[in-house]
């Protein structure tokens, strides 16, 4: 079973770079309106952004990949952590279920802090965590938040995956209470809803990942390892965009961050318009390094974020969180889920 283990993480990223996105993404539902008198310095625009107690030197992170499958996933982490120290992003891993489990494996996260001394680096573990497995993920990296992910429909899908889920909610209160670093509670590419959001709250989060519907599709990965797939399953989900708007539609000191098929610097400006504090990339982080090489990644990352700077510059947003509430149009299904799932509560 625990080799078992390793090997799906290598499967999850041959299928993950392999598999076809939607070809819709629901980011182009959302325009910017164009502001024409701009009236700042473009080299004086900060990226700079604080979510509650994370001081992020970008919005952008790099969000959790792999780890726990050995040699390519140490030396894939590697270079992720270097390509974040070298352009000061934040960087999460994958889950350290797998490290906890098999302690070999612990160098393939260990890695990403080596790398990285100073930087941000969130933890990772799934919500069958223990306090005590949280605080070791956590000890592991020195980490300076920990992302509890939750992929119930990954797990049914997974022909090994978890069946009974009774445990859950209990498990997660155990951490909240018992860990001092922020807790990110993060979908894996299903979305959060507000009613998700309403629980969460009342239990002590206050940051979340939507990780919504649109990016790296587990649905599909997972089926494409199942002998009879349930492919039915495949555009299950709230969609990115959508998730955003539910979950900034409840608490005013919630802290959302976004991900699932962001593409650029631009994708990452309309989140932070609809409301995001920060936003994750994953699969398309991971196709540069692999195709390319760690230089390219690092290409890749200057590349998004001048095109994230260029968009502030568009709008007259000196700092990040100056996209907040800037003018957009919802047009398209994303407009037509506000208007059943959020405008009818306002």
């Amino acid at each position: 079973m625990d080799m078992s283990r390793s090997k799906r993480k290598i499967d999850h990223i041959r299928h993950a770079l392999g598999h076809e996105r939607e070809i819709h993404n629901h980011f182009d539902d959302v325009e910017i309106v164009h502001q024409s008198l701009a009236r700042l310095d473009f080299n004086q625009i900060s990226r700079t952004t604080n979510a509650g107690e994370l001081n992020l030197s970008s919005p952008l992170f790099v969000n959790a990949m792999t780890g726990g499958g050995g040699e390519e996933t140490k030396a894939i982490n590697r270079d992720l952590a270097i390509a974040a120290h070298e352009t000061g992003i934040a960087m999460a891993v994958g889950s350290q279920m797998s490290a906890i489990k098999r302690p070999e494996e612990r160098s393939t996260y260990e890695v990403v802090r080596e790398m990285n001394p100073d930087g941000k680096v969130f933890a990772n573990v799934g919500s069958e965590a223990s306090l005590l497995q949280a605080k070791e993920a956590i000890a592991m990296l020195k980490a300076d938040a920990l992302q509890i992910h939750i992929n119930t429909l990954q797990e049914l899908i997974m022909p090994e995956g978890d069946r009974d889920f009774t445990q859950r909610m209990h498990h997660i209160q155990q951490i909240i209470d018992g860990v001092e670093i922020p807790i990110i509670i993060k979908e894996v590419g299903y979305g959060i809803s507000k009613e998700t959001v309403r629980i969460l709250y009342d239990m002590g989060i206050r940051y979340v990942d939507v990780g919504g519907r649109g990016g790296t599709n587990f649905s599909k990965v997972e089926n494409m390892r199942r002998e009879r797939p349930f492919s039915s399953f495949n555009n299950w989900g709230i969609s990115t965009p959508s998730s955003i708007l539910e979950a900034v539609s409840e608490y005013e000191d919630l802290h959302v961050f976004a991900s699932g098929g962001i593409r650029s610097g631009l994708d990452g400006a309309k989140a932070m318009i609809l409301g995001a504090q920060g936003f994750g990339m994953a699969g398309g982080l991971l196709k540069v390094l692999v195709n390319e090489g760690k230089d390219a990644l690092v290409e890749e990352i200057d590349h998004i974020h001048k095109e994230f700077k260029m968009t502030m510059m568009l709008l007259n947003a000196s700092t990040p969180s100056d996209l907040q509430k800037k003018p957009y149009v919802l047009t398209g299904a994303t407009k037509e889920w506000y208007d059943q799932r959020i405008r009818v509560n306002l």
